[in-house]
């Protein structure tokens, strides 16, 4: 059985889970993977810094003036934590259309509503990322489980079509033999293959070893360095597996297939920590976090255990791109340089303190005097940031329901790579016997699927297109997937909307994906402030957890953390 089958959930779980149910579940996870003694390391590394209270008394930054570069979580989460203190803070984003940077909901009608919503960003919440699950229960944000697998999924592959049974059966019955595998290979599903080439080797590491996965350090020592300085194609291979096996694998994994030569740690980021084993999801939609965020702001006090005369106040600046920043006053302040996209010609803004919470994709862009140190500016050069996109399809009816999906993905080696479906019909999807059914009445009702999502050269190959000629070829490999007549699945269709994070201005990059030595070389550096404590750093790439919500909060409370605590040296003299 499948870890996380929707139909034989093993343990349960339920919505809104309580902290002791999410720890149940990791447990599980981790005892599948093989190193359940972890489990303490992992919440620890993973949960939320000490409060800011701890470190600056509500108040005691009075005065204080904040500037946050970025309205994505980790600008956000800074910002919420500064103004307890008293600081007063000033937000900075480029877009006008939404918050959150790279959450993004895209509602296909006026607002939030079932089924009439995909994500373009983040979709999934694991049971073992901490900090999120803070933010989650401070906002009072419902859960429900993001279905991650489905036997009634297809795997279309080599021009074979097979369900995606929790065994593999079908796969290694009429897809091994398309794939130039060893005798061995031929007979083992490609999950156990995969576990193989991955989890091998973080089996025959010790627990401190297998933490640095997850950690950023000033230096990393044993099979850390190996993980880190070579690319997953090199281990994947020592692991024993054939190019035949890691070609065919690797096909249920497009992150890992768009990343197969930048570094193994990056993507066993996910793998140690069961990232990918039990999720959750935002019922209306992820971007209902960034939301929450925002809509405190305006609140004169969010805070409940704080009087509100102690507090700082959160301006969020909309439509305002910084292009300039500069120490002044010997390194006293820092002015950041602005415009908006009216052609205004620009202004100035000085602050006490500064929180750099943009990619260093789009910081490479950004004029900055004096510059910072030898290795972050190398890093802003030089850190990988792997193509990424999604391309959703607003139907009329639920034809992927016709035929027994409800949630979890499809995969293929075709251009697309990967088809997510929506879940929220997953509660509807068993009669009173256990048993599908496959002509429930609410299969005619309009759902979104992710017609696609992929990495590397695949968003590069399919998305650099003249949108008609996309969404053609996006529409002729759905059916093909799915073994539906192409007229059929275009008449569906009342949407349809794509997104290439290396084409969002604002972006540059979907998100940071260290190549060969990166981390070792620069993850330390990345997360050192800068002017004499002056500008702090938060964002996924500055985290040891790139991609997910996890790493963009953790790192936006800890660079208020550090903020608060220079600031309160430097007051002292």
């Amino acid at each position: 059985m499948n870890l996380n089958s929707q139909y034989e959930f093993y343990p349960p779980q339920p919505d809104n889970p309580s902290d002791e149910e999410r720890r149940f579940i990791l447990q599980y996870a981790l005892t599948s993977l093989g190193w359940p003694q972890d489990m303490d390391t992992i919440l620890r590394l993973t949960a939320p810094p000490r409060p800011i209270t701890e470190i600056a008394q509500p108040g005691s930054l009075r005065g204080v003036r904040v500037g946050v570069i970025g309205g994505g979580l980790a600008g956000l989460a800074a910002a919420y934590e500064l103004r307890k203190t008293g600081c007063d803070v000033t937000v900075y984003d480029a877009l006008t259309d939404r918050v959150g940077g790279r959450v993004y909901t895209y509602y296909f009608d006026e607002g939030p509503g079932l089924g009439a919503y995909g994500e373009f960003g983040p979709m999934r919440i694991p049971v073992g990322h901490e900090t999120v699950w803070h933010y989650l229960k401070l906002f009072k944000l419902p859960t429900t489980p993001f279905i991650q697998t489905n036997p009634y999924g297809f795997a279309y592959m080599k021009n074979i079509r097979v369900r995606n049974d929790d065994d593999g059966s079908n796969v290694t019955k009429y897809i091994n033999p398309r794939y130039e595998l060893g005798p061995a290979e031929r007979q083992t599903s490609w999950q156990a293959l995969l576990e193989t080439g991955l989890n091998s080797h973080l089996l025959e590491a010790t627990t401190q070893e297998r933490a640095q996965i997850i950690q950023v350090l000033r230096e990393y020592s044993g099979r850390a360095v190996e993980w880190n300085n070579l690319p997953s194609m090199r281990l994947l291979s020592q692991a024993g597996l054939t190019q035949g096996a890691i070609n065919l694998t690797t096909e249920f994994v497009p992150l890992l297939s768009g990343n197969l030569y930048n570094s193994y740690v990056d993507y066993i980021q996910e793998v140690y920590p069961a990232s990918i084993s039990y999720l959750y999801t935002i019922p209306g939609g992820i971007a209902r976090l960034p939301a929450a965020f925002y809509e405190s702001f305006f609140d004169e006090n969010p805070y409940p255990d704080i009087e509100g005369s102690a507090l700082g106040s959160v301006t969020y600046r909309a439509g305002s791109l910084v292009t300039g920043i500069f120490a002044t006053d010997g390194l006293s302040r820092v002015t950041l340089r602005l415009q908006t996209g009216d052609g205004d010609g620009g202004w100035l803004d000085t602050f006490d303190y500064v929180v750099c919470a943009i990619p260093f994709s789009t910081l490479r862009n950004v004029e900055i005097e004096p510059l910072f140190s030898g290795l972050k500016m190398r890093a802003i050069t030089e850190v990988n940031y792997t193509p990424a996109q999604k391309t959703l399809l607003y139907c009329r009816e639920r034809f992927w329901e016709k035929q027994g999906i409800v949630g979890g993905p499809s995969y293929t080696d075709l251009p697309i790579r990967s088809i997510w479906y929506t879940n929220d019909h997953a509660k509807a999807l068993t009669g009173p016997d256990n048993t599908i059914d496959f002509n429930r009445p609410d299969t005619d009702e309009p759902g979104v699927i992710t017609a696609s999502y992929n990495f590397g050269l695949d968003t590069t190959r399919l998305l650099n297109q003249p949108e008609d000629v996309l969404f053609s070829e996006v529409v002729r490999e759905i059916a093909e997937v799915h073994g539906l007549p192409e007229a059929y699945v275009r008449n569906t269709v009342l949407g349809f909307k794509a997104v290439n994070w290396n084409q969002e201005p604002t972006f540059r990059g979907a998100l940071c994906f260290y190549a060969p030595e990166q981390k070792s070389l620069f993850s330390y550096e990345m997360t050192l402030p800068e002017y004499n404590g002056r500008v702090f750093f938060a964002g996924e790439h500055i985290s040891a957890l790139h991609r997910w919500m996890q790493g963009a909060l953790q790192t936006g409370m800890q660079a208020a953390n550090d903020l608060a605590l220079s600031a309160l040296r430097q007051r002292r003299g």
